[in-house]
């Protein structure tokens, strides 16, 4: 059989300007907004028709700044600690067979101009530029399972952490990104095997660099470059 060559219909654009910070789960930053652009011939008005009577949407896209040589069985998980392995299709790493990756968001509006069309969407867990491959609308009834169980993931779903982040050095942000960076905060970009309180990381975010540190259940923001 003739093998099939998946291409890009178009790609995402958002704030999120490498890996490092990128919510682990798509909706875990839900004020966050990104915008998919879309390439001719697929951005005509035509192949949007009645999308907008949906609340979410399936992005099918490719994991492009993960691509490695050759196939691993397992994975390290970051949720685990980043030392125990499971097996890549029981994970969702990036580092697939054939690094396709699914994500669900929230439609926020579809939006139409000279170009075409694009999608406003909010939750989106992709790094800036990120290839898409398809879009499909989320079916309530049928893509959500109330009774599913999710494994040694459900052990995580509630991680959090509390932001201090102090009035200066958030006034130096866009009024309309602050609650969407402080969820990503709060996440903890941190690899889960890092706990040391004395250490500074930075994240880029739009046209920021954001330092903090963790302490306990605290992440502290301590400047904003």
């Amino acid at each position: 059989m003739k093998e099939k060559i998946i291409r890009p219909i178009g790609h995402i654009q958002n704030d999120f300007k490498e890996k490092f910070g990128i919510p682990r789960q798509s909706g875990k930053a839900a004020h966050l907004l990104s915008r998919v652009v879309f390439y001719p011939p697929y951005n005509e008005k035509e192949a949007f028709r009645a999308l907008e009577g949906f609340s979410h949407l399936w992005l099918l896209f490719d994991f492009s700044k993960a691509q490695t040589d050759g196939f691993s069985p397992t994975v390290r998980p970051p949720r685990l600690g980043g030392n125990a392995r499971v097996g890549v299709f029981a994970s969702r790493s990036p580092f697939r067979p054939n690094g396709l990756g699914l994500s669900v968001v929230k439609l926020e509006r579809v939006e139409f101009c000279d170009q075409g069309a694009a999608l406003i969407v909010s939750g989106a867990d992709l790094l800036d530029g990120t290839p898409i491959f398809d879009v499909k609308p989320y079916l309530p009834h049928a893509d959500c399972i109330e009774t599913a169980v999710g494994g040694y993931a459900d052990a995580h779903a509630d991680d959090c952490l509390q932001v201090d982040f102090p009035p200066s050095l958030l006034e130096k942000i866009p009024h309309e990104k602050r609650a969407g960076l402080i969820e990503c905060l709060s996440q903890d970009p941190r690899p889960s095997y890092q706990d040391d309180p004395l250490r500074e990381y930075g994240m880029r975010f739009a046209d920021f660099n954001i330092r903090f540190r963790v302490r306990e259940q605290t992440l502290f923001v301590i400047a904003v470059d």
